[in-house]
């Protein structure tokens, strides 16, 4: 007799406040055959505060044994087992391991579903002042400058609005370069903190926020950013064509690619937007 596959479940936790935890996270800790913790260590002091004792095995799963461990807990899955999978905060595989373990349940045609909990990503949006009709998630930057910048232009005429997540000695850097790459005006929140004691949320243009940021700043960040705005063909003068031109090129994509991509957003020739390009590049071979 075959063995029907399990289920894997994907269960959020609290990102602050423990009282924010679901009331199902304490029926699926109990009731797993195999819980997968990021931290074995924060999740024994997770269920002391639920008041709830794991009856299943606990087995550490984060970033350094996520792929060697994977096919283990597949195992298990396949074998009829119900496995529990917690990260230290928030929604697993959201920026945390879970997703590699997803994509191999999958595969397999095992029963996927989530606890549903607290999202850092969603609380800071709402909680950020800036439009939440439409927003993407860029999780971390990279950590080396040049490979921040270019990560940056990539999405410097991304109309949406963009929530990040950052590490605390970092800010200061991540939002001086977002000021470079997306303007010193461009509105911003910080929100550090969330849902715990010392939750704050400092709102305002990025080249305000980066200098705050340079006095130190400690605790989870999360950094909401507007998208670009909307511009009309006749609020764009030539430098700033040939400005939207450079921050294309720099994201990897061939000069005539970008001047068409530029030209289309604008709504205008692309021969205009040529022609910019080209007595840009004469002025400055020129000195002019």
């Amino acid at each position: 007799m075959t063995t029907a596959p399990g289920t894997l479940v994907l269960a959020g936790t609290p990102i602050g406040d423990i009282t924010d935890a679901p009331p199902r996270l304490a029926q699926e800790l109990a009731g797993a055959d195999v819980v997968a913790a990021e931290d074995t260590r924060r999740l024994r002091r997770l269920t002391q505060a639920l008041g709830v004792q794991p009856a299943g095995r606990v087995v550490s799963y984060f970033e350094g044994n996520e792929a060697a461990r994977t096919p283990e807990l597949v195992e298990a899955l396949l074998d009829g087992s119900r496995v529990l999978l917690v990260t230290d905060a928030g929604m697993p595989s959201v920026s945390d391991p879970g997703y590699r373990l997803v994509a191999a349940a999958v595969a397999k045609d095992i029963r996927v579903t989530a606890v549903p909990g607290p999202s850092a990503v969603l609380t800071a949006l709402a909680l950020s002042g800036l439009p939440v009709d439409r927003f993407c998630f860029e999780g971390f930057l990279p950590r080396k400058a040049g490979e921040r910048l270019s990560r940056l232009k990539e999405v410097a005429e991304e109309r949406r609005t963009l929530v990040y997540f950052e590490a605390p000695h970092r800010l200061d850097d991540t939002l001086a370069a977002m000021a470079e790459v997306f303007g010193k005006d461009r509105r911003a929140a910080v929100c550090r903190e969330l849902t715990k004691t010392y939750e704050e949320i400092k709102r305002g243009p990025l080249e305000e926020l980066a200098a705050w940021a340079a006095e130190g700043v400690r605790g989870e960040i999360t950094v909401v950013v507007e998208g670009a705005p909307v511009r009309g063909a006749d609020e764009l003068d030539a430098d700033e064509l040939v400005r939207r031109v450079q921050v294309r090129e720099e994201a990897g994509e061939r000069r005539k690619e970008a001047i068409a991509a530029v030209a289309a957003e604008a709504g205008i020739p692309k021969r205009d937007v040529f022609d910019a390009v080209v007595a840009a590049k004469n002025a400055a071979r020129t000195g002019a």
